[in-house]
């Protein structure tokens, strides 16, 4: 027999079983940041091939914005405000890893003298670059190009996008007439 919320002990117990089952996802969370020129700041992993959106993974129980954040003043030394949500996408298993949830934010145009002064402050990045929209679709890896391209036309007037593997789904406002 399932306990009931009126033995709090059992009840929780019971809680917690169930959330031990759940699937657990792993999060993503990047930023969109533009110079002056409209270039899109690019970052050089030095633990994967290819060049990434700055931004990184969320530690246990960290909100996707709040990793974001962490992400960019350890490895750029930036203190950033989030302005808005651009692109979620849902990553299906690949390689070794599960599936993933990958959050893109708006992080608006830096400031000249800021992107110029942009340097690796960490181990985990070898160079950080600006570049046309064409240049980062070119450089991105092909799932992450998509992500890209949706938060680019988001940026251009569209609402927050839902992706699956990179693509724009039925669900996702701006795939809708």
């Amino acid at each position: 027999m399932r306990p009931g919320p009126e033995d709090s002990a059992a009840w929780m117990a019971h809680l917690a079983e169930g959330n031990a089952k759940q699937a657990r996802k792993r999060v993503a969370a990047d930023v969109l940041f533009r110079d002056d020129a409209g270039r899109f700041l690019l970052v050089n992993p030095t633990y994967k091939p290819g060049w990434d959106l700055p931004g990184g993974m969320a530690e246990a129980n960290e909100a996707p914005d709040v990793a974001a954040v962490r992400e960019l003043r350890e490895e750029l030394g930036l203190a950033v405000v989030i302005r808005g949500l651009l692109v979620v996408d849902w990553v299906a298993p690949h390689g070794p890893w599960d599936d993933q949830v990958a959050f893109i934010f708006d992080g608006g145009v830096l400031d000249s003298e800021v992107a110029t002064a942009l340097r690796p402050r960490d181990a985990e990045l070898s160079e950080v670059r600006f570049v046309s929209a064409q240049d980062a679709g070119e450089l991105l890896r092909p799932r992450i190009a998509g992500r890209f391209a949706a938060a680019v036309k988001v940026l251009a007037g569209g609402r927050p996008a839902y992706l699956r593997n990179g693509q724009l789904t039925a669900t996702s406002p701006g795939n809708r007439a």
